[in-house]
């Protein structure tokens, strides 16, 4: 039976439809592309190589499976559900406002202490042109980074993916040229495995390269300027998707290619490195110079999107109304972008990030886990917003698939000491939101 099931983030009269459909599917594309293809990318191959040795691409095929199954959840679930929050829309939608909450506060977990990283990582970067910066001068880049970020998009949301296009195409270029000239300096003899690595070995280093390829959760949060979403989303996900794990494959083979097992040497820059084997200093240069390009994009992509999920969680009454305002000329949510980058800012400067980074790790995988259950009710339901949804093939088979692979990371990847830290977040959670039903409960009667 079909029906129309409109949740309290999809219902008319409420701020999401002040806010302007600007993003197709090659903007989205580029914003899923440009969270998925960070920083990671430069530094990860070494680990892989570190872990599996010349079998190490096996790494990234475990990884672009996993991942592809979570894909197909969120782009089913974000062709049923145009409203803007992306994760927190659709788990809201399919399972409620409790279960809803959690998956806000994991979003915002998520994108902002992996953005706070990420600035400060940056920052450290740029300051290695200037001899001797104190590290007032890193905390003063910091600020003109997140500031930069936070004006480009309070302009409006065409503004700010016109900003990303462009440096996909500036991150692109050094890694695509990486590839295309180191491929006529592989040295075959560094391909040859010197033996197959045991399949709990495969997984268990999938379960850290897996992060490369994950950030759909946050690029997926404008869902509410996104034009034609139930063919928008799906396309530009496997479009993002399929484009990164080709590009992942192709870079690590080139620099195993070139370095062989020594690749996992250098666990820095190792990509500048083989480079360097290949064209000398110059080389070098270009590709860290790459990586800052690629944290920018990254940040971009994040500022534009994130604060959305603080505009969608104000909307349902979460948040602060005011977080819900929107400008009335460039038609973002100005106040939540504002505050957006006060909290990354903070956290950068304050020197916490790491511990939140790890966090944010788990929060990610906690977040497919809700959204793949999502999908599956989603479909269940048969709950649509905006035209007809994009089905995976494999009906329910999908969801639960992607359920038992992230549980299985889970068991791979988190510490005994990770996992309670989670369950107290967790728990934490739930008891504000029980808090504030109490309360609305209480000024009602």
């Amino acid at each position: 039976m079909h029906h129309t099931n409109n949740a309290p983030s999809v219902q008319t009269g409420n701020p999401d439809a002040l806010l302007s459909r600007e993003l197709g599917t090659r903007q989205l594309a580029a914003t899923i592309f440009n969270y998925t293809v960070g920083s990671g990318i430069f530094v990860l191959p070494a680990f892989a190589v570190g872990q599996l040795g010349s079998a190490a691409p096996m790494a990234y095929v475990a990884c672009a499976i996993i991942i592809g199954l979570v894909v197909l959840c969120f782009a089913e679930a974000g062709s049923r559900v145009s409203a803007t929050g992306g994760p927190y829309a659709y788990v809201e939608t399919a399972l409620g406002p409790m279960w809803g909450f959690v998956a806000g506060c994991l979003v915002v977990a998520t994108g902002g202490s992996a953005a706070a990283a990420v600035s400060s990582v940056l920052a450290r970067s740029i300051l290695t042109l200037v001899p001797d910066a104190s590290i007032w001068v890193n905390r003063a880049m910091i600020v003109l980074l997140v500031s930069t970020l936070v004006a480009i998009n309070y302009r409006g949301v065409k503004t700010g993916a016109r900003v990303i296009e462009a440096i996909t195409v500036a991150k692109l270029l050094p890694l695509l040229a990486f590839v295309g000239i180191g491929v006529f300096f592989i040295e075959p003899s560094n391909l040859v495995w010197s033996a197959v690595p045991e399949a709990s070995s495969v997984l268990a280093t999938s379960g850290i390269i897996i992060f490369a390829f994950s950030g759909i959760e946050g690029s997926l949060i404008p869902s509410g300027e996104v034009k034609n979403p139930s063919r928008t989303v799906p396309r530009a996900a496997f479009l993002a998707l399929g484009a990164a794990t080709l590009l992942y494959l192709a870079i690590q083979f080139v620099a195993l290619g070139i370095l062989g097992t020594a690749l996992g040497e250098d666990r820095t820059t190792p990509l500048a490195s083989a480079a360097g084997a290949v064209v000398g200093p110059i080389g070098r240069t270009i590709l860290v110079a790459g990586a800052a390009i690629s944290m920018f994009g990254y940040l971009s992509a994040n500022v534009l999107s994130e604060p959305r999920g603080l505009f969608a969680m104000s909307r349902d009454g979460f948040l602060p109304r005011v977080l819900s305002s929107v400008h009335p000329s460039f038609h973002t949510p100005h106040i939540a972008i504002i505050v957006y980058g006060v909290v990354i800012g903070s956290i950068a400067l304050s020197g916490t990030y790491e511990t939140l980074t790890i966090f944010a790790n788990l929060s990610a995988l906690m977040l497919y886990f809700l959204c793949a259950i999502a999908a599956y009710v989603l479909r269940q339901k048969d709950i649509r917003t905006d035209g007809e949804p994009f089905l995976a093939p494999g009906g329910p088979l999908v969801p639960i698939a992607a359920c038992l692979s992230i549980a299985w990371l889970f068991r791979e990847t988190v510490t005994k000491d990770q996992f309670v830290a989670l369950l107290i977040v967790l728990a934490l959670v739930f008891a504000l939101y029980f808090l504030r039903a109490w309360r609305l409960k209480v000024q009602t009667t």
